[in-house]
């Protein structure tokens, strides 16, 4: 089965307890994982029907609030730590669609290239500035303190990016790239 980020993560969500699809939702939303496990939140609704479907879901409660309550099943368990262990023994590439663009770097002019490097350089600065604030904002809000640590990671992959774009545009103003 393939490994999924919004299967691990609605399955974790209800390891422990209860809740409706808006209460998962708001927790992914707190938790910041659109950002650091490209959750798109429409999918968690679909991922939810699916999943009790295939028995690792049950419903709880139908029209608490008008929304279905849901809870993990002995299978949904079972997929959980399938998942888990997955995800923490096999190393997978980070999809970035970046580095298809950066693959034909060459079929575009200098001067773009250089400009869409400033820019990219300067959203990644802001993107860092913006990500400790947000740290102690998850913290103050409830998230578990683990949770930061997705954004730390996140941080020190847009650092790397970073490190890279400034090493890159002196290499592409002296003609050394591509």
């Amino acid at each position: 089965m393939i490994m999924s980020s919004t299967r691990l993560l609605i399955l974790g969500v209800l390891h422990d307890e209860t809740l409706n699809g808006y209460e998962i939702r708001r927790r992914l939303e707190l938790w910041g994982a659109d950002q650091w496990a490209n959750v798109a939140f429409g999918s968690i609704y679909h991922g939810l029907t699916k999943m009790s479907q295939e028995g690792l879901l049950e419903i709880v409660e139908k029209g608490r609030g008008g929304s279905t309550v849901y809870g993990i099943t002995d299978i949904g368990r079972q997929e959980f730590q399938r998942l888990l262990a997955e995800a923490w023994w096999r190393v997978k590439p980070v999809i970035d669609p970046f580095q298809a663009a950066l693959t034909f770097m060459n079929h575009m002019p200098k001067e773009q290239l250089l400009s869409a490097l400033g820019s990219r350089s300067a959203q990644l600065r802001s993107l860092l500035a913006m990500c400790e604030p947000a740290i102690e904002g998850k913290v103050q809000y409830g998230a578990p303190r683990h949770i930061t640590e997705c954004v730390r990671l996140n941080m020190a992959r847009t650092r790397a990016e970073l490190d890279w774009i400034e090493d890159a545009i002196p290499r592409i103003e002296k003609d050394e790239l591509p």
